[in-house]
C-alpha cells in the first residue's frame, strides 16, 4: 500500500517482552521484562527496531540468570541468605517494598524528554531513536509518592499532569496529583522539569490501609475526575507479602459490597468539589475522555463487574486453547457518566439532576450524596484512544481494540460515542494492539488523519505487521511486514519528526 508522504516520526510502544530468564519464570504476563519497539516513518518507508529496557531490574535479572527483582505478580527471592541475621535484615527491607524499575507499561513525554513507565516510582529515560536506556527517574525523590500511573494528561502549555498514591505517609494514606513543567533551561536540563514538580492537590484515601489501585484518571479543561473504586490495595498484606511467601498482586481485593466514589477537583482553586459523588461498585483501568457541559462533567470509561481482567493474564492461564477456556467473567463496558456539578440545591430527594438529554442519571439521596447510574455506550472495546487534540474536550470517537470473552483483542474498533455506531477493522488469525490515532496536517475534522497498529499473528509462521488505516473510512492503506518476531504490547505513542530532538547525549 501506500502511505500518507506527511507521515513522518516514530511510533514508539512498550510492552513485556521476556518471561523466562534461565530456569525461573515470571507467573503474570505484565511482569515480563519491558521491551520497546519502534516504526520510524521517512520519505514512504517504514524502519523497524526493537530494544530490552536496560533497567537495573533487566541487568541483575540477567547477571543472575535467573530473576532476582520482586514484580507485582511474581514475588523474587533473592539469594538464600548466608545467615539468620542477613535473613531477617532481608525481611524487613521488604516492608515498603523497593519497586522495580522495569518500566514496560508506557510512553511519557516530559519536554523533549522521553521515559518508559509503569506504576511504580521509578521511570527511565529513552532515546526514542536508538531506543537506548538512560537516566533512572525515582519519582519520590520529588513528590511523597509510592506509585504513579502510567496514563499521564498534557496540557496545551506543555505540562504534565499526573496522579500517585502516597501510603501512610505522616499517618496518611493519599492520592496525589502533580504537574511536571517542561525543562527550564539548558543549563537546568538535568532532570530540571522534576525539581520543578508541582504538587497540585491531595485527596485522602477513604481508608488509610485500603487505598483504591487505578491505572488512569480523567481531565476536562476546568477537573481533575478521579474515581476511588473499591478494586484496593491491602498495605499491611503488601508489607507482609514478601514473609509469606505471595506476591503483591494478592493483596489487590475487589469489594464489591461497596461504592466507587467519583472526586472532582477544580484546577484553578486547586479544591475538590464538596458534593458526594458515587456509583455502584466497579472496576476501570482506562478512562476515555472527559468533558464539561451546561454545569456538568460528562466522563468516559471503560468498566467491568469484577476484577476478572487482572487473573486472566498469569501465564498459567494463557494456553493454547486460550479462546476456547479462558473467559472473561465481566465483558469490558462503555460507561458515560453525566455528573451535575450545578443543580438546584432544592431539588427533591429521589429526583434526577441530570439536565442534559441522556439516559446516564444522577439523583439526590437524604443525606444530600448523589447516586449516579450511567448510559452504557457499547461493549467489548478496551485500549481506548482519541485524537488527543480532543482532549478534556466534547469529543466523537474513540479508537479501540475489540475483545470479546477473550482477553485478546482480535480486531480494532472506530466507535461514535454521538450516534453509536462501529466501524471495524479485523482479520482471521490477527492480534492488533491499542490503536493509536495520528492527525494529518491540514486536519479540519476530528478523524482527519490515520490509525496506526501493530498486528501480531495467532499462527507464529505468518510474519507481524504495521497496519495502517485511513481514520475516516477505516479502510487500509498499507502495511509494514517486519520479518522478525513481534511481542503483543500494551501501549505507545506517535512521535511527530518536529518532536525529536538529535542529542547525541
Amino acid at each position: 500500500g501506500q502511505l500518507p508522504t506527511w507521515l513522518q516520526g516514530i511510533l514508539l510502544r512498550n510492552g513485556p517482552g521476556i518471561h523466562t530468564i534461565g530456569d525461573t519464570k515470571y507467573n503474570h504476563w505484565f511482569d515480563g521484562l519491558a521491551l520497546l519497539h519502534s516504526f520510524t516513518f521517512k520519505n514512504g518507508e517504514v524502519y523497524y527496531r526493537s530494544k530490552y529496557l536496560r533497567s537495573d531490574t533487566y541487568n541483575c535479572n540477567i547477571e543472575a540468570n535467573r530473576i532476582v527483582v520482586s514484580e507485582f505478580g511474581t514475588m523474587a527471592y533473592p539469594d538464600p541468605c548466608k545467615n539468620i541475621f542477613a535473613k531477617a535484615f532481608s525481611y524487613l527491607s521488604h516492608t515498603i517494598p523497593e519497586f522495580t524499575d522495569n518500566c514496560l507499561i508506557n510512553i511519557m513525554r516530559t519536554g523533549d524528554d522521553f521515559y518508559a513507565t509503569s506504576e511504580t516510582n521509578f521511570i527511565r529515560k529513552i532515546n526514542p531513536q536508538t531506543l537506548e536506556t538512560l537516566e533512572k527517574v525515582d519519582y519520590s525523590k520529588y513528590v511523597a509518592v509510592n506509585m504513579a500511573t502510567s496514563h499521564p494528561h498534557y496540557d496545551s502549555a506543555g505540562n504534565v499532569l499526573n496522579m500517585g498514591t502516597s501510603i501512610v505517609d505522616k499517618g496518611k494514606t493519599k492520592y496525589i496529583l502533580f504537574k511536571i513543567p517542561p525543562s527550564v533551561s539548558e543549563k537546568e536540563k538535568k532532570n530540571s522539569c522534576f525539581k520543578n514538580l508541582e504538587v497540585m492537590c491531595s485527596i485522602p484515601s477513604r481508608s488509610l490501609l485500603h487505598p483504591s489501585y487505578y491505572h488512569s484518571f480523567g481531565i476536562t479543561e476546568n477537573y481533575i475526575v478521579f474515581i476511588e473504586q473499591p478494586f484496593k490495595l491491602d498495605i499491611v498484606k503488601m508489607a507482609t507479602a514478601y514473609i509469606r511467601g505471595v506476591n503483591w498482586a494478592s493483596c489487590l481485593a475487589y469489594h464489591k459490597e461497596e461504592k466507587t466514589w467519583f472526586h472532582f477537583v477544580d484546577k484553578k482553586t486547586k479544591k475538590e468539589v464538596s458534593t458526594k459523588f458515587y456509583t455502584d461498585a466497579m472496576v476501570l483501568f482506562h478512562h476515555i475522555n472527559a468533558y464539561e457541559e451546561d454545569g456538568h462533567i460528562i466522563f468516559d470509561i471503560i468498566a467491568y463487574t469484577d476484577n476478572s481482567l487482572y487473573d486472566m493474564f498469569y501465564l498459567k492461564n494463557l494456553t493454547k486453547d486460550l479462546e476456547e477456556k479462558n473467559k472473561l467473567t465481566s465483558i469490558p463496558t462503555c460507561k458515560r457518566f453525566v455528573v451535575p456539578l450545578q443543580y438546584d440545591k432544592d431539588a427533591e430527594v429521589g429526583s434526577n439532576l441530570v439536565t442534559l438529554p441522556s439516559t446516564a442519571s444522577a439523583v439526590k439521596e437524604k443525606d444530600g450524596s448523589i447516586y449516579c447510574q450511567p448510559e452504557i455506550l457499547c461493549e467489548g472495546i478496551e485500549l481506548p484512544r482519541i485524537n488527543y487534540d480532543y482532549n478534556g474536550k466534547k469529543y466523537k470517537y474513540v479508537f479501540a481494540t475489540e475483545v470479546q470473552w477473550s482477553p485478546i483483542p482480535t480486531k480494532i474498533a472506530k466507535f461514535n460515542v454521538q450516534t453509536k455506531e462501529m466501524l471495524c477493522w479485523g482479520e482471521d488469525h490477527c492480534w492488533p494492539s491499542e490503536p493509536i490515532f495520528v492527525p494529518s496536517p491540514d486536519a479540519r475534522e476530528e478523524d482527519d488523519g490515520i490509525v496506526l497498529t501493530c498486528v501480531v499473528m495467532a499462527d507464529p509462521k505468518e510474519a507481524p505487521f504495521l497496519l495502517v488505516l485511513d481514520a475516516k473510512t477505516f479502510k487500509e492503506l498499507g502495511r509494514a511486514i517486519v520479518d522478525v518476531e513481534m511481542h503483543l504490547d500494551l501501549h505507545g505513542t506517535f512521535i511527530p519528526e518536529k518532536d525529536l530532538k538529535f542529542d547525541t547525549e
